[in-house]
């Protein structure tokens, strides 16, 4: 009894001495320090505990009532984290000083076992070398083609005959779920120059395995960078255990696929070079450009995963949002049905969609929030300072729901605040917007994905009426992309007045 309450008494002394001195040297640095409620020596782990299914809202309140848009979250077994919303940080981070700021290695370690050494995950030479190829496929005109005849097969072949059997049936659809097989389709074709099938209705896709294992892999990981405490994780997965081993299982069914994908081409591509000689999808000009055997492989799980799921992501919240304002679907439709096609420059031109799609994603971002870890001591421009290995974070979620950079009509679904008097788009600042994230790791794919999702809109809306079946508040997830739990169950329609005759 006696030594219990002696080690209570020099456990509560020395916890009394480390938030004397902790205050002390925040007091000596003259810094103001914005936190959620903390304690000596396990920081707000209680607080991060309580709020960790609603850590997006709780974050972002947090942030609102901070005079600077930034906290700094410290907690037992995690590494000390700075959040921002403040577009002077965020512009500091990605652009200023983008070097101190690289993804770093608990980054690595948190997302490594399932996207390796792919280019969301790596930092120096490697990141500049799978950059400037992916910039140069971004560019190229054979991808823009390619793009385009991909989406017109996938929309006439699949996307709308799916729709038009639901419409003639009074079925009902998880729209969510149909995006993201016709987005992996999509991506599939255009990366790896392969069709998944996973929106064929006649049949069971092959791809089906490979699909449920990217998205239990990206689940898992996701929440690795979640946990309340990083060392229950890493000990599960030390000892191969629990969700851990899950996520080793699904991650080698997906290397797996993608490897037997790569190595069958390899064979096509050294039997007939002719056939395959200018071959404009993606798997094929990396190897052309003779990356090694296992970067080829991390890089296409990259570019699925992103293809897939962001654009998903985007245009489930957007029909959503949609289904909740007809005088903006109005809108739209006139423009639309205006329109005199639907090749590239045409959509490039579709304004109005852009500007509901931008505002979908200020409310919804695909990407919530982005880390970096600081490779040396900074100072962020709010004053806040930086030490060797924190994580820093930009919030785009948060951003979006900012009164200081939206107005206190934010939280509205309002496309118009993104044109000006002359009716023409603003030139919204990226780090107010970070969406495709900014600075040198901005997305290369951001023009394509504006188009894919244009097509799409437009394909649907002109020949389809979408209404949710229910009409509660939807929950929005964080993992490495955002999504809609439960999904979005909708009955479709014809659109009074749509005969196939149209354009």
């Amino acid at each position: 009894m006696f030594l219990s309450l002696s080690f209570l008494l020099i456990f509560g002394l020395l916890c009394l001495f480390l938030w004397m001195f902790s205050g002390l040297f925040q007091n000596n640095k003259k810094v103001i320090v914005y936190a959620p409620p903390s304690y000596p020596i396990i920081g707000c782990l209680l607080s991060f505990y309580k709020n960790r299914h609603c850590l997006l809202d709780w974050y972002t309140q947090l942030l609102a009532s901070s005079p600077t848009k930034t906290i700094v979250v410290g907690r037992l077994g995690a590494p000390r984290t700075v959040v921002t919303a403040s577009p002077e940080n965020v512009e500091y981070m990605l652009k200023h000083n983008f070097l101190n700021f690289p993804k770093g290695e608990p980054m690595n370690q948190i997302l490594g076992d399932f996207l390796g050494r792919g280019i969301f995950n790596v930092d120096g030479d490697l990141w500049s070398a799978q950059r400037k190829l992916a910039s140069h496929e971004f560019t190229a005109r054979s991808l823009r083609e390619l793009v385009m005849k991909t989406l017109e097969e996938e929309v006439d072949g699949r996307l709308s005959p799916l729709l038009e059997s639901a419409a003639a049936n009074s079925s009902v659809l998880d729209l969510q779920d149909v995006l993201r097989r016709f987005a992996f389709d999509t991506i599939c074709k255009i990366s790896l120059g392969s069709d998944p099938g996973c929106l064929c209705s006649d049949s069971k896709s092959p791809a089906e395995s490979l699909v449920d294992a990217f998205d239990k892999a990206s689940e898992i990981s996701a929440r690795r960078g979640m946990a309340p405490v990083f060392a229950v994780w890493k000990c599960k997965r030390a000892l191969n255990v629990g969700s851990e081993r899950k996520l080793r299982e699904h991650i080698k069914v997906v290397h797996d696929h993608v490897e037997e994908i790569i190595r069958v081409r390899k064979q096509q591509k050294a039997k007939n070079p002719e056939v395959f000689a200018g071959n404009s999808d993606f798997l094929s000009r990396l190897l052309d450009a003779g990356h090694e055997y296992e970067v080829v492989r991390d890089m296409v799980i990259s570019f699925l995963v992103a293809g897939r799921d962001t654009t998903s992501s985007a245009l489930t919240w957007f029909f959503w949002l949609l289904s909740k304002h007809p005088n903006i679907e109005n809108t739209l439709l006139k423009q639309l049905f205006s329109s005199e096609g639907m090749n590239f420059c045409h959509l490039r031109e579709m304004n109005y969609i852009k500007a509901c799609l931008c505002e979908s994603m200020r409310l919804y971002p695909p990407v919530a929030w982005d880390s970096k870890h600081a490779a040396n001591d900074d100072v962020l421009p709010d004053g806040t300072p930086i030490y060797r290995g924190d994580r820093v974070t930009f919030f785009p979620y948060a951003m979006g729901r900012m009164e200081d950079l939206w107005g206190n009509d934010w939280a509205e679904f309002k496309p118009d605040r993104w044109f000006d008097q002359e009716g023409k788009l603003k030139m919204i600042s990226p780090f107010k917007f970070p969406v495709f994230q900014a600075g040198p790791r901005v997305c290369l794919g951001k023009e394509m994905a504006f188009i894919q999702m244009k097509f799409v809109v437009a394909s649907i809306l002109r020949r389809f009426e979408i209404r949710p079946v229910c009409t509660e508040q939807p929950v929005f997830v964080p993992l490495l992309t955002g999504y809609m739990a439960k999904g979005l169950y909708v009955r479709v329609q014809m659109r009074e007045g749509y005969n196939n005759n149209n354009n």
